[in-house]
């Protein structure tokens, strides 16, 4: 890559539909790399549908879908003119498994096209998606309905995703690729896996597809070097996130160490070796507590490629999250009373998880308790080798006594949130339950969210992504 070609600003891929199409487009619009959040977009897909898909982009996305069948299976099956009653559940979408059915193939390719062709409609910009490794069952559907729809970038963490620029390789050529599965209790000799055909669809393009560049987004020089040098073909860049970046992050290196607020310790051990980094001589980002003015140039100046941001464009105008979380978030800010807690046990990964102190959220201790244990979207669920040899799924954050039936600790399951029904409420989509209840949001940013009122114009209680950009990327020479 020419570093001339190279985006300066990165656009961080944020949460369940948090990083929409309508953000990343806005962001491609203005010359820097937007990217949206491939996690859960079947869910988000058929809830925007059940919704009454009130803009219609879905069905215009669905409308441009190339797989024809497939587009009105799903509409027949998930669009409800005008909306479906607010008290009714959302129609579930497939669950992720191993052995996936039809529909939730479609789904899967079909959502990551849409999401993609929409932040790519009207403009010559750049646009990625992220995706993250420890979600492995959908990656491939994912991956091809993006490349289908002409994306970009590929970016992906959360995990060690050695394989993906080999797959990607092989999708965009349209040949059989394969992913090996991480399986606990699996043993040297288990081989578990899933597939994905291009070839074997109702629609096979007529040429290869673009294949995009991949981003492995890291937190150590090791992963680093590994993924330069042990991928066969290696990745493209590196984003090198800190532990000041919201959703989940990597574990401090070393024994787990707690500060007197529960959160984990950091120390100079988590921070990469910038030199190291540079001798690898692939362009690099930097991530995490970097969406300040002045950074940009900082960045440069520590031989990096820019910068990529994602919690001040997790609350502009055009992101995902609900009006009204946006607001009470900004206010908080302003009034000098936001926190944001590193919660060491709240993700079912394991992975310490960046959780922001609203009361109308699963934060609330009283909310957390008094919500119904339920595991119905499994994004999060691992895959564990059962006695017969079969693939199980478990999730710490589903009925207790589910997960140790299924062999799992039940001191895993203490505090334990369920961060993928927590999500899609936190963007509008909340599932209805009994009794008139909804599912409460987990809200999730980085550390820096104490600082957005800086993108706050006098007597503004909004702003724009292009405010974003304007106070980070400035008179930058593009």
């Amino acid at each position: 890559m020419a570093k001339k070609e190279l985006p300066v600003l990165i656009q961080g891929g944020m949460g369940v539909g948090v990083s929409g199409w309508k953000l990343a487009r806005a962001i491609a619009m203005a010359g820097q790399l937007g990217v949206v959040s491939g996690t859960a977009l079947d869910a988000v897909m058929v809830r925007r549908l059940q919704s009454g898909d009130q803009d219609g982009a879905m069905r215009t996305a669905l409308g441009a879908f190339p797989m024809r069948q497939a587009a009105a299976n799903i509409l027949n099956t998930f669009y409800i003119p005008f909306g479906k009653d607010p008290s009714k559940k959302f129609k579930a979408n497939p669950i992720a498994r191993i052995d996936p059915t039809e529909l939730q193939t479609q789904l899967t390719i079909a959502a990551n096209f849409a999401e993609v062709y929409l932040a790519k409609l009207g403009h010559c910009g750049k646009v990625g998606i992220n995706l993250l490794e420890k979600i492995q069952l959908p990656t491939l559907q994912s991956l091809y309905g993006a490349l289908l729809a002409g994306v970009d970038y590929v970016l992906m963490g959360a995990g060690i995703p050695r394989q993906i620029p080999a797959l990607l390789d092989k999708l965009a050529a349209l040949n059989l690729a394969t992913l090996k599965l991480d399986v606990d209790g699996a043993m040297p000799d288990d081989h578990f896996s899933i597939s994905l055909d291009p070839k074997a669809f109702e629609y096979v393009p007529s040429k290869p597809l673009h294949r995009p560049l991949f981003l492995g987004i890291v937190s150590s020089t090791a992963l680093a070097t590994s993924l330069v040098k042990r991928c066969d073909p290696p990745v493209d860049g590196l984003i090198l996130e800190g532990p000041l970046a919201g959703g989940h992050n990597a574990p401090p290196r070393g024994q787990l160490q707690l500060d007197q607020n529960g959160e984990p310790i950091y120390g100079e051990r988590d921070k990469p070796d910038l030199d190291a980094i540079k001798e690898l001589d692939k362009p690099f980002w930097l991530a995490g507590a970097w969406g300040k003015a002045g950074c940009l140039q900082e960045a440069l100046n520590l031989g990096a490629a820019g910068i990529q941001v994602g919690t001040a464009f997790a609350f502009c105008a055009e992101s995902g999250i609900a009006p009204e979380i946006k607001a009470r978030v900004l206010q908080s800010a302003l009034n000098h009373d936001l926190q944001v807690v590193t919660d060491p046990v709240a993700s079912p990964t394991g992975f310490p998880f960046k959780v922001v102190n609203d009361e109308n959220s699963v934060y609330s201790r009283e909310l957390y308790e008094s919500r119904e244990r339920v595991c119905d979207l499994g994004y999060l669920r691992t895959l564990y080798k059962k006695e017969d040899g079969s693939v199980g799924y478990r999730c710490p954050a589903e009925p207790v006594e589910d997960y140790v039936r299924k062999g799992g600790s039940i001191e895993d399951t203490v505090g334990r949130k369920c961060v993928c029904n927590g999500l899609l409420s936190t963007i509008g989509l909340p599932q209805s339950r009994a009794h008139g209840l909804v599912e409460p949001p987990l809200i999730t940013a980085g550390n820096e969210a104490v600082s957005l009122g800086q993108f706050l114009k006098p007597d503004a209680t909004s702003y724009s992504a292009q405010d974003v950009i304007d106070l980070l990327v400035g008179d930058f020479a593009l």
